[in-house]
């Protein structure tokens, strides 16, 4: 480091990048070292410089005239900040970049980032060094005697204006996205010209302007940004709102991409006006601290996102999350039409499965029909969709229950339930409470869907043999579907795990397009279509509009199920991989036809093992699609739930003391608890 540092003492007003390369090359732990062994490099170099303050004052001078020589602006606005492309465009970007870098020009301080920090994970031994041990090197170096000051000023008010014309620039676009269209109307109680989005630029103008006299020699005493800081956080005051809009009018990728943009601009707005702003009277070292370390926060954040500017993973976290929260919020509100208080809406629970159960006592035996076509395996996969597709949505729209579609929509409820009121404590009992609720609900309509689908399917077939004097199946097809349910002998349980991503991906697409139909406003666009109005005349269509709004999600979700039920064993035939589905109440359909196939004649192991197989595949059903949509509900609320042990202790508790209650509900609802809560992580 010594060397290196001699090499600057020697010619400190350069323009080269190749010493600073050297020295972080010098600081930078090796490829198989660990991130932690930069703290003793940092500390080496802070000791090497207190030792020789003329090398510490000549670090300083290079360092800001290869600031002073090359454009800035770029790095403040755009790095770490998605660009204005669009959600789709900077996808594009970004992996086309990944393959192929774009070129790079030493003019531009970004471009010689990729220089300085050439590796993905340099942020990460920056990181590991402490801020104590970053202050301690940064006091060295700005505290040292500058032998050109007049040369060294020259760079630093050069520097200063490329940041002020950055704050300029940043000011510039939050005034253009917070007047977008789509966001006015998603929060239409905020006027354009009252838009805090529009008066904070003009504030920032006014503050420019006095710092621009205030550099060029004016006396008056130059105003603090204390305006222009009120005004943002009333823009993210609006931001909020507008996120909160959203929950109930729905969103779209283009309004989350936006929402982040903005939130992006503001926070980077922000730290830059902190850093420049000298229009305090109070020049305390608190101050000085307070700029430092705010210096040093930008300084790491610039350089993570430089490393990570190509991360496709990092595009699709700062939205996704987003468009999650809207689609589970919609799930978490139709999860709570799936959760049975008392015995009344537990009776009700079962009625509406059953109804679901008799419906799926047909879909089975139609399903087993159109086999019997022997058609191409693409119109088969057709078939079977469409009978899967329309099948559900028929159940759906006599608002009858299949038990599985429940806990797509139930974990987002539990998910909400992590959120406590207070935004500090997290009510352990009332989650207690809740999570009994699903698990005794999810209990009734299991038992509805398989005690009427079973005997409906076996009647079915009975009545056929009757009729005709043959099976409805042959005694080979029988033995084909009892080895399908064999949870030892078959792939049963991995097919109920594949069946169980799909009823997850089913609650994604139901609380997409409830989304969707929200933000579209579907009931009015339906209530102006010409076409529908002379067909149905304005009342029907408007009582059509309206259900669509509210029933979109569950058609289409069902509709999508359908689909991918029906088509998944064809792909796997086409591609010759053992994927397949199972789901609990066909299979145990499936199990009624081949007892009546067999004429009774199975042994009471196969019989055995077969409800433990229809059993088995209902639980992976259910745990797979209600553990992937827990999941993606808590990263969409951003929640780190870390009380698991806690919540299963108090379950336990609650199923010692009172085990019926995960069964049977008490006839009347409770009244709700005090509340009592343990503090989140």
């Amino acid at each position: 480091m010594l060397h290196i540092l001699e090499k600057i003492s020697a010619s400190p007003v350069n323009a080269e990048l190749d010493l600073l390369i050297e020295l972080m090359r010098a600081i930078r732990p090796k490829k198989r070292e660990a991130p932690e062994l930069a703290i003793t490099n940092v500390r080496t170099l802070t000791h090497v410089l207190q030792q020789h303050p003329h090398h510490a004052a000549t670090l300083r001078h290079y360092l800001l005239h290869l600031l002073s020589v090359r454009r800035q602006t770029s790095l403040y606005t755009d790095i770490g900040i998605l660009s204005n492309d669009g959600f789709f465009s900077e996808l594009h970007r970004r992996i086309a970049y990944r393959i192929l870098p774009p070129a790079l020009d030493d003019r531009y301080l970004p471009d010689c980032l990729e220089k300085i920090f050439p590796f993905d994970t340099d942020y990460l031994w920056m990181q590991a060094v402490s801020p104590e041990d970053w202050a301690a090197l940064f006091d060295v170096v700005s505290q040292a005697e500058i032998e050109l000051p007049d040369l060294e000023q020259i760079d630093e008010q050069k520097t200063l204006t490329e940041i002020l014309l950055a704050i300029q620039v940043l000011s510039y676009r939050i005034s253009a996205i917070g007047i977008e269209p789509e966001l006015i109307r998603i929060y239409s109680d905020i006027k354009a010209f009252e838009s805090p989005f529009l008066m904070q630029n003009v504030e920032l103008h006014r503050y420019l302007d006095g710092y621009m006299r205030h550099l060029n020699g004016d006396p008056t005493p130059l105003e603090d940004a204390s305006h222009v800081l009120v005004m943002l956080e009333q823009c993210q005051d609006v931001v909020k709102k507008i996120r909160n809009s959203t929950l109930r009018l729905g969103t779209s990728i283009s309004v989350t991409y936006r929402l982040v943009r903005l939130d992006q601009h503001l926070d980077r707005l922000h730290k830059l006006l902190s850093l420049v702003d000298v229009g305090t009277t109070d020049s305390s070292a608190a101050i000085a601290n307070e700029k430092r370390s705010i210096g040093l926060q930008l300084g790491l954040e610039l350089i993570e996102a430089h490393n990570r500017k190509y991360t496709v993973r990092d595009l699709f976290a700062a939205n996704i999350n987003l468009l999650a929260r809207n689609i589970t919020e919609n799930a978490s509100r139709t999860g709570e039409h799936y959760i049975a208080e008392d015995r009344r809406e537990y009776a009700a629970m079962y009625r509406s499965a059953a109804g679901a159960g008799f419906i799926i006592g047909f879909m089975s035996l139609i399903k087993i029909l159109f086999s019997y076509l022997r058609a191409a395996p693409l119109v088969e996969a057709f078939l079977f969709s469409m009978n899967y597709s329309l099948g559900f949505m028929f159940i759906h729209v006599l608002h009858f229950t299949v038990a599985t579609k429940q806990p797509a929509m139930t974990a987002s409820r539990i998910a909400a339930g992590l959120h406590s009121r207070d935004g500090r404590n997290i009510d352990l009992d009332s989650l207690t409470e809740l999570i009994v609720k699903v698990v005794r609900t999810q209990f009734v309509a299991v038992l509805g869907n398989l005690t009427i689908a079973f005997p409906v399917a076996y009647l079915l077939v009975y009545g056929y043999f009757l009729m005709t004097g043959h099976h409805f199946v042959t005694p080979d097809k029988a033995e084909h579907l009892l080895h399908d349910i064999d949870p030892f002998s078959s792939l049963a349980l991995f097919h109920a795990a594949i069946a169980g991503v799909c009823l997850f991906l089913a609650g994604l697409i139901s609380g997409y397009y409830d989304n969707k139909a929200l933000y579209t406003r579907m009931s009015q666009r339906v209530a102006r279509a010409r076409w529908l109005n002379g067909l149905l005349g304005k009342a029907r269509t408007a009582r059509l509009g309206d259900y669509l709004e509210t029933g979109l999600g569950g058609l289409m979700g069902n509709f999508y199920f359908g689909i991918l039920l029906g088509t998944i064993g064809t792909i796997g035939f086409m591609i010759g991989l053992p994927i397949d589905i199972r789901h609990i109440t066909f299979s145990a359909t499936n199990f009624a036809i081949a007892l009546v196939a067999l004429d009774h004649a199975v042994s009471w192991h196969v019989i055995a093992v077969s409800t433990f197989g229809v059993l088995a595949i209902g639980m992976v059903n259910l745990w797979v699609s209600f553990s992937l949509a827990l999941f993606v509900a808590l990263r969409s609320r951003q929640v780190k739930f870390r009380h698991s042990w806690p919540l299963v202790k108090s379950l336990c508790r609650r199923f010692l003391k009172k085990p019926v209650d995960f069964f049977i509900p008490p006839k009347t609802a409770p009244l709700p608890e005090p509340e009592s809560g343990v503090e989140p992580s």
